[in-house]
């Protein structure tokens, strides 16, 4: 029975983290965000807005692509006036990439529609059953196997 739980829990998770799935989900989110804003760019933001400044190395992980796709998605936000690059003053060799102020409203928008695309997709649940939801995968991602 255990077994069968995890799973059924890997399996959920798989879909989750297909990148076909992600970058649906990004697509539809970014509709309508200017044309620097898409499902590609999408992840350089979110990580950026979750980690703060962050060298284009450092941040390819968190973002799901190499640090030339980091480099190539920051130059179009750095374009767009959503990203700019500082010098590290760790490193005066190295650079910075740093959320603007108009970043980081690009990024408070797409949280708001993120979080009611997720409610929309839960209203037809019982009352209480989303919170719920919400606590055990909170504990599941700060205890579970990613934590």
């Amino acid at each position: 029975m255990e077994n069968e739980v995890g799973h059924q829990i890997a399996d959920a998770l798989g879909i989750l983290l297909r990148r076909t799935t992600r970058a649906q989900l990004h697509q539809e989110l970014t509709k309508g965000m200017g044309e620097a804003v898409d499902e590609l760019t999408y992840p350089v933001l979110s990580a950026l807005a979750r980690s703060g400044p962050r060298s284009a190395a450092d941040l390819a992980s968190d973002a799901g692509v190499d640090r030339s796709g980091v480099t190539r998605r920051a130059s179009r936000l750095e374009a767009a006036g959503l990203v700019r690059r500082e010098t590290d003053p760790r490193d005066r060799r190295a650079q910075l990439l740093v959320l603007t102020e108009q970043g980081e409203l690009a990024v408070t928008e797409l949280r708001s529609r993120l979080a009611a695309h997720i409610m929309a997709s839960l209203s037809s649940w019982p009352p209480g059953e989303a919170e719920t939801f919400a606590r055990h995968l909170r504990r599941f991602t700060s205890e579970g196997p990613f934590a």
